[in-house]
Parts: structure tokens; sequence; C-alpha cells
């Protein structure tokens, strides 16, 4: 089952799609999942994606939900006026939201990030401790040299002289781009102690692939924490192929259930 609602988060309507798991599937506390899309992306996911992830995940036991960040999508407000900062309490919001859905298992809340998006679920995971896992796909890790390398130096120099500067139909402040150099994604993903996969396709021509390598030796630096990593050969940015998809998803519903299956088989070790 899909419900589409709205969250309200300050002076914002958040729209987001939850899809609850299939009723041959529920067993005791539903595992939850949050995606947050990417750079002037929305719920859906460049064809499709974060649409057909979540139903699979559902399909797999799995409370999941999809939201739009404010501006984006059917969500409403100024995207451009908004900044990670804001981005990290609209997915905080989401996750209040979604853990008064239904009994969740607190020891299995996940999010996704893909892109932009994989930078703020880290940097919210990081400030709350409810989030237990975390997927990163092709994340972002240096923030403003990323996007303003994706929408161009003379947009960042045309808002910081004119007050904004139109990308794609969205208008950006000075004060957006402020925020993306004002976090540091590598600097801080030693501060999350939770377990992490980490995929990139190799021939991602928006988020280097070296990105994938440089995270996974962070998290490494971690004690008592799993972090796995996996690179997809010739996979763009949003895996926008078949068999690319296929192997993303496949890649991250086993990496789950494993995570799941050695919680379980610890519980039954310390017992």
């Amino acid at each position: 089952m899909e419900r589409q609602i709205l969250i309200r988060h300050d002076q914002h309507e958040l729209a987001a799609t939850l899809h609850y798991p299939t009723s041959d599937t529920c067993e005791g506390r539903l595992p939850l999942t949050i995606i947050c899309h990417g750079f002037v992306g929305s719920r859906i996911g460049v064809d499709r994606l974060f649409v057909t992830t979540a139903r699979e995940l559902a399909d797999e036991g799995q409370l999941v939900v999809r939201f739009d960040y404010a501006g984006c999508g059917e969500s409403d407000g100024v995207y451009g006026e908004e900044g990670i900062e804001s981005m990290i309490r609209q997915t905080r919001t989401v996750l209040d939201y979604a853990l008064t859905c239904a009994d969740i298992d607190p020891s299995r809340v996940t999010l996704i990030g893909h892109s932009l998006g994989g930078a703020v679920a880290l940097l919210t995971a990081v400030r709350d401790r409810r989030i237990k896992s975390l997927a990163l796909w092709s994340a972002v890790g240096y923030p403003f040299n990323d996007i303003v390398k994706i929408t161009g130096r003379e947009r960042y120099d045309e808002s910081v002289r004119t007050g904004s500067a139109d990308y794609l139909g969205y208008s950006f402040t000075p004060g957006f781009f402020e925020s993306l150099g004002a976090f540091q994604p590598f600097q801080e993903a030693s501060k999350f102690y939770g377990d992490v996969l980490v995929v990139h396709g190799t021939s991602d021509d928006v988020i280097p692939v070296d990105y994938a390598f440089l995270y996974q030796k962070l998290f490494w630096t971690r004690e008592d924490s799993r972090c796995d990593k996996e690179i997809i050969f010739q996979a763009n940015h949003t895996y926008s192929s078949g068999p690319h998809r296929r192997q993303l998803l496949d890649i991250t519903k086993r990496w789950l259930q494993d995570r799941h299956k050695n919680e379980i088989d610890w519980q039954h070790w310390t017992i």
C-alpha cells in the first residue's frame, strides 16, 4: 500500500509517499528506510529510481518514506533559498513523522541518500542517533565544489553579484552556496558509528568515483562499525541502465538483509 501525504516542517509542507510492507512480509517490528534525493531532484528520482527502490524495499517488509525537499517536486518553498542545514532539519522532521506511522524497530532505521542527498543523509545521521545505518549512492563529498561544478562557476558568481542566479528554473541565493561551504561530509564521516554501504559507478561524470574509496577509508577509521563498498562497472551517476540499476538495488537489498541477519546472530550469541 502507498499513501501520499504532506509533512509539516516550519512554514513548509513537504510532499511525501509512504510505502507500507505487504502483509505477507510483516513480521514483528518494521524496519524503516527514508530516501533522500539529490540536488534539484525529487522523490521520484531520475527514471523513477526512488519509486522502484521504495516498492522493492516495501516488498521485502520495510516501511519506506520518500519525500521532496522544500522547493523540489511537489513540496512548497524555494529550493535555492534553503541550504544544507535546512535539509538536515527537514530530514529529521520526516524521520519524526515516519517513526509514528508504525511499530518501528529502532535498530533498523536507515537513510538512503543519492548524490547531494548522500551528503545530507550522512550529516543528518551524525546529528541524530536514531539513524542506525546509511546507504550512500554516488554521494557528494565536497558540497560547495561539487555543486558549483554542476551549476557552473558563473552561476555562483552571478548569485553573489546580484543576489540570485537561475539554474534549471531554480533561483539560487548566495546563502544557499554559503551553506554548501559550511559543511564537510568527509570530515564528519568518522562521527557516525552505524553501518554504512557506499556505492558508486565507474562512469559517473558528475561525482568522482574516487569519493567512494575515500569515504570507505574514513569510515574504516572507526571502531566496531562496518563499511562496505561496491563499485558498479560503467554505471553513470543515476544508474540509468537496466542492468546497472538492478545491481544497485540488489546490492542494497542484500546489504540490508545481511545487516539484519548479523544483528540476529549477534543477539543469539550474546544470549
